[in-house]
């Protein structure tokens, strides 16, 4: 017989069915014992009656987050789960749990587990539904951003995460022994993705691992993550990148509330909101004076701080009724060597951000693509050309001006489903003193 899931039930009522999963509930009443098992799909009840007495001697053995599997008639029954439950006939013991767990799958009636204890037993905190609910609405989510990039004719890269040169400033990098020399985890593809551009791809995305070496402990940040990147080629300025991702955004949030709305509000307490376009924009220099107006002052004079993200956000929603909102031309002074000036001012450029709901989830901009010019600029920025000079070649030889952006998904599913921390929308989380599960 083959094993079916439990979503599947509901369709064979009165027939011999097998299911297997964790059990999450005994109750023994003697002569009688219920179990509720559960696999990725659902719950479901399962009855041991005493004249089966095989399974019932096997019942008897089970611990709770054991794995095991069942045989037998799935018949209606009102009182329990769904309206049906499967009376056993044989109970086959897969794997047997040690009954003392190391934290619970469910709690009642207290606060969950220290989120860093959790973390520690982190598969078993996975078992929760909630949490892979989490992980299936973000399948979806890259599904539908790969559905829009391949509908759109991108070009999918994956590019080197062993460096030999920084991708952004030199901070915030992971040195690893590389034979007789030293290399570097790549904070981005940032280099790659323009050496794209240079090769003639004109569009492409990437989906894969981002390095941080950056000393922080915010429910935002970790030291290595999932990141999605694109770069496009022949644009105007980064108001072209803006309006990509716009449609890109209102193409996979469309895609998420279709499917999982009703349960992200069951489970969430969360509607997905389908957001209007054009979203927001507002200059980093319009939104210091908003928030100061507002009485938030920042020590980032040319940065928005998390208090400031949140405050801005905040301004537009209740102006505009919008969840996201663009940060605009931010200083050189606060950008990497790589972004183009504007023309008219050169303090200034041609980057943003993307915060949702206060948060910010992407960073893109306008590249420089000329070759003088980005010389001059890694000069002012007092980089080592020689480190860089492999970069540099890409835009020697000709290369179409273009942009593009990173975002963090993680960060994206947060927002989305109203997460706490960053963490909880991580498989595992990587942070300064976590190596290990």
């Amino acid at each position: 017989m083959e094993r079916i899931y439990i979503s599947e039930l509901k369709e064979n009522i009165g027939k011999n069915v097998k299911i297997a999963g964790f059990i999450q509930i005994i109750r023994d009443q003697g002569s009688i014992k219920f179990l509720i098992i559960r696999d990725v799909s659902g719950i479901v009840q399962v009855v041991v009656l005493k004249k089966n007495a095989e399974a019932m001697e096997t019942a008897a053995t089970l611990s709770h987050e054991s794995v095991i599997e069942v045989e037998g008639l799935l018949k209606e029954e009102a009182q329990a789960p769904g309206g049906f439950e499967v009376s056993a006939e044989k109970i086959t013991i897969l794997s047997h749990a040690d009954p003392e767990l190391p934290i619970p799958v469910f709690e009642k009636g207290q606060e969950e587990t220290d989120q860093s204890i959790r973390m520690d037993w982190r598969w078993i905190d996975l078992r929760k539904p909630k949490n892979i609910l989490v992980f299936r609405i973000w399948t979806l989510m890259e599904s539908a951003f790969r559905e829009y990039w391949l509908g759109n004719n991108y070009i999918e890269i994956h590019s080197p995460k062993l460096i030999g040169a920084p991708s952004e400033s030199g901070a915030e990098v992971f040195e690893v022994k590389y034979f007789d020399r030293e290399a570097y985890l790549a904070q981005s593809p940032q280099f790659y993705k323009q050496m794209a551009m240079a090769a003639g791809f004109e569009k492409v995305f990437e989906v894969g691992p981002v390095f941080r070496a950056e000393p922080s402990f915010t429910s935002r940040h970790a030291t290595e993550f999932v990141g999605y990147d694109a770069e496009i080629s022949y644009i105007n300025s980064h108001e072209d990148i803006m309006k990509e991702e716009e449609k890109m955004l209102e193409f996979v949030i469309k895609n998420i509330k279709e499917k999982y709305d009703d349960e992200i509000k069951e489970v969430f307490g969360k509607e997905v909101i389908l957001p209007k376009l054009p979203f927001p924009r507002i200059s980093i220099k319009k939104a210091k004076e908003v928030l100061g107006g507002l009485g938030v002052s920042g020590e980032r004079g040319g940065d928005l701080s998390s208090e400031e993200e949140k405050k801005i956000s905040e301004h537009i929603k209740k102006e505009e009724g919008h969840e996201f909102v663009f940060v605009t031309d931010y200083p050189a002074s606060h950008r990497p060597f790589y972004h183009m000036r504007n023309e008219n001012d050169p303090s200034v450029t041609k980057s943003f951000d993307l915060l949702w709901n206060g948060l910010e989830v992407t960073t893109g901009a306008q590249r420089e693509h000329r070759y003088e010019i980005l010389v001059s600029q890694a000069k002012e920025k007092g980089m080592k050309l020689e480190m860089i000079q492999f970069y540099l070649n890409f835009f020697k030889y000709g290369c179409p001006p273009h942009g593009g952006m990173g975002m963090g998904p993680s960060r994206m599913m947060m927002q989305l489903l109203g997460l706490e921390n960053v963490r909880e929308a991580m498989f595992l989380y990587r942070g300064v003193n976590r190596l290990f599960p």
